[in-house]
């Protein structure tokens, strides 16, 4: 049985070991990063089953990713090599004060962004939960796009919960107005929408968490709006039936010693999504995604720093309890 379904580019990840510019850092450390991996690893270290789709090359990084997916647990049965595509990796700056690092992508033409849905027949969702979609699969390249579509029709044939991460990446998108366009079309095929407060406005043209969220619930797929509101906490709303909704909104988590904001927002979805497995109201959920979000700024890595159950009980017991 698998709880959780995803799908995503992970990538090498080289994070600077010196200040600056990356233009002057000669030393890095080699990690591995990826906003779906991460959510992937976050909801594994939970306790729950997860399968992860991707295509990688046959090469380091490649390799370094099965190894990490089969260290956490993660199902790979889906996770294609290429002989011909290589796999993509970023490079990460020390972040600044505000906690929000340089980074460079090389990305393009990548072995995920070449991923063939074809290949990828065997998918079992018969016991699955949850499938999570993320926006940056759709904006690598048209393969990418029509996969994502394929696999909401999947999941629709099986009466799976979908959730969606528009995790806008600009520089992958053809242009902005084609990355709004189907996003949104993707975002309004799903159960569940979780933008973060930035990338709903820009998404919308709303400007608060609650006019963002009635904008997808207008949409008739759409029944919970999940919007992470980073500093100023978390917001919820979600349609009870056709006349009436809920709304929740949870405080964000003071007094942390910020060191990287990356990772953050994935360590959020990943929080979410467990407690929806676990079937946890929706203020328990905001407030696991916000613990885990804070947890994951406070290191350096894309994922290190996601937490066991263990771990997150401890955390929210002297944080939030």
């Amino acid at each position: 049985m698998t709880e959780l379904i995803t799908v995503g580019e992970p990538m090498g990840l080289f994070i600077a070991q010196d200040k600056g510019p990356l233009e002057n850092v000669k030393n890095f450390v080699s990690r591995i990063a990826g906003a779906d991996l991460n959510v992937a690893i976050g909801v594994a270290r939970l306790g729950h089953s997860v399968n992860f789709i991707t295509q990688v090359g046959k090469d380091t990084f490649g390799y370094q990713i099965i190894n990490l997916l089969h260290e956490e647990g993660i199902e790979t049965s889906n996770v294609q090599q290429s002989d011909i595509w290589k796999t993509g990796f970023m490079l990460k700056g020390l972040a600044s004060d505000n906690g929000r690092p340089e980074t460079d992508y090389y990305r393009n033409d990548s072995a995920t962004s070449n991923l063939e849905f074809n290949k990828f027949r065997e998918i079992n969702f018969s016991d699955t939960k949850i499938l999570h979609l993320g926006g940056i699969l759709a904006g690598l390249s048209d393969k990418g796009y029509q996969a994502t579509l394929k696999l909401i029709k999947m999941a629709r044939h099986y009466n799976i919960q979908i959730t969606f991460d528009p995790n806008l990446r600009p520089t992958i998108w053809n242009s902005k107005t084609l990355m709004i366009k189907r996003t949104n079309e993707i975002a309004q095929l799903c159960d569940v929408v979780m933008p973060n407060i930035k990338e709903g406005r820009i998404l919308t043209g709303k400007s608060t968490a609650e006019e963002i969220a009635d904008y997808y619930l207008s949409n008739s797929n759409v029944k919970q709006v999940i919007i992470n509101m980073v500093d100023d906490g978390s917001f919820s709303k979600r349609k009870v039936n056709k006349c009436d909704t809920q709304k929740e909104l949870v405080t964000a988590i003071k007094d942390l010693k910020i060191i990287d904001r990356i990772g953050a927002g994935d360590g959020f979805v990943a929080g979410v999504i467990s407690a929806k497995l676990e079937g946890l109201n929706d203020k328990d959920s905001l407030l696991r995604g916000s613990a885990i979000g804070a947890i994951q700024m406070q290191n350096i890595g894309d994922n290190e720093g996601l937490p066991t159950k263990k771990e997150l009980t401890v955390f929210m017991d002297k944080k939030i309890n």
